[in-house]
């Protein structure tokens, strides 16, 4: 290889991030637009506020063990055949999924969907291995705050647009969604290009791509260890926010699509700002350990704030006081990545998204069940914010189970750095 190659390997991995971005902001668009109308949706199909509740949990259900199932296979699979080829079966699978809910005429349909878009559904987790495909170590953690960035950016455009567009019509966001989707098939057929090099790939095994292989082998990994706690526990905590947002705010405050897209524009916005603008200069100043910390405690105070929240500009205040929040994911993200090496990145982010979509599976028969418990109490009561004072707790024990496992790595890693380095003994 002459010395020219290298340099030019570099700058195209360089140019790949754009691209890789862009992709991820299309695909955000397109699943924000249905959140705001997805419970709602549901409710057509039931003849009670209970029955909406405890039905969306199902459906919600119905995606998450799926996706539980599914995540660690196509992460395995991108490490054998690429990163492209996955990324292009998940847009389809969306698009499909999306098509399918808009005309869904019962309730069965709908949970049969969103086992099949669970099951194909990988995105994220491919693309955070795309991420650290194309990224040196100590530009990972800033990296994947870019691509939080275009989270956000998704969720400021896609939840609005879908509250606006639902409150036209119900249907409507989830052909727009659908139509996204496809284009993002498109654009990755003619112009994403692949991130894993031929010689990274590795042959695929169903033995490490099951779920439960795929968790014993992320915890397995030097520095993780009692992360994966703290990535459970904090991942329930936010999908129980997701699966009850749209339902909490309507209980509460009396909402409906257009102001609950407005609350996660507002959410979108921060996430944009503080991953694509201010994670780069915490990061200067904090390391990602301190910082993951910090954000686990910021994000613990602001489900308690949520929950006693009596009336609705208050969830807004919470939003934007919740700035570190926003920089602990990937500050987190960042120190697995790292800790795996290069032939298994799809792997390892696949574990992180299957044990993500293992909360998935429990968040909704934990939330909307709390929820139902307290439907029944006048609005602007506090306890109907009974399921977000339960994520409080699930982040308390995160954070304390976070701060044990840095302060136990460090402690160890000095110990090992202290020891005298043994040497033979002379003839």
């Amino acid at each position: 290889m002459t010395t020219s190659e290298p340099a030019t390997i570099g700058k195209s991995r360089e140019a790949a991030m754009p691209f890789i971005m862009l992709t991820v902001l299309i695909d955000m668009v397109a699943i924000g637009l249905i959140i705001p109308v997805l419970p709602h949706l549901v409710g057509t199909f039931t003849s009670s506020a209970t029955d909406k509740t405890l039905w969306f949990g199902v459906v919600a259900f119905a995606f998450g063990i799926a996706n539980f199932f599914g995540s660690p296979v196509l992460g395995a699979l991108s490490d054998r055949f690429g990163r492209r080829p996955v990324l292009l079966i998940g847009f389809s699978g969306l698009a499909l999924s999306f098509f399918v809910t808009a005309m869904a005429s019962a309730l069965w349909m709908l949970i049969v969907v969103r086992l099949f878009s669970g099951a194909m559904q990988a995105n994220i987790a491919v693309a955070n291995a795309y991420v650290a495909d194309i990224s040196p170590p100590d530009q990972r953690a800033k990296r994947f705050g870019l691509l939080g960035a275009m989270f956000g950016i998704g969720f400021i455009l896609g939840p609005a647009a879908g509250g606006m567009l639902g409150g036209l019509d119900l249907h409507l966001p989830f052909y727009v969604a659908g139509a996204l989707a496809l284009v993002n098939c498109v654009y990755g057929a003619l112009v994403l290009p692949e991130s894993l090099p031929a010689d990274r790939r590795r042959p695929f095994e169903w033995k490490r791509a099951n779920p439960v292989s795929a968790l014993a082998g992320l915890a397995q990994l030097q520095g993780i260890g009692l992360l994966v706690g703290v990535i459970g526990l904090s991942g329930l905590a936010q999908f129980t926010l997701h699966m009850t947002w749209v339902l909490y705010t309507d209980l509460k405050f009396g909402w409906g699509p257009l102001e609950t897209g407005w609350s996660l524009f507002a959410v979108g916005i921060m996430s944009a700002l503080v991953q694509g603008l201010l994670l780069g200069r915490l990061l200067k100043r904090f390391s990602p350990r301190r910082l993951a910390v910090m954000g686990l405690m910021s994000s613990t105070l602001a489900f308690v704030a949520w929950g006693a929240a009596s009336e609705g500009w208050m969830m807004y205040v919470v939003i934007a006081a919740n700035l570190l929040g926003f920089a602990g994911t990937a500050a987190i993200q960042s120190i697995v990545s790292n800790a795996a090496d290069a032939r298994t990145q799809g792997q390892t982010m696949g574990a992180v998204a299957g044990l993500n979509s293992l909360m998935a599976v429990i968040a909704p028969i934990v939330g909307p069940a709390l929820l139902a418990m307290v439907s029944h109490l006048p609005r602007g009561d506090w306890r109907i914010g009974v399921p977000y004072y339960f994520c409080a707790v699930l982040q308390g024990l995160a954070t304390v189970l976070a701060i044990y496992h840095f302060r136990t790595h460090q402690a160890a890693t000095a110990a090992t750095t202290a020891q005298p380095e043994t040497t033979p003994a002379a003839p």
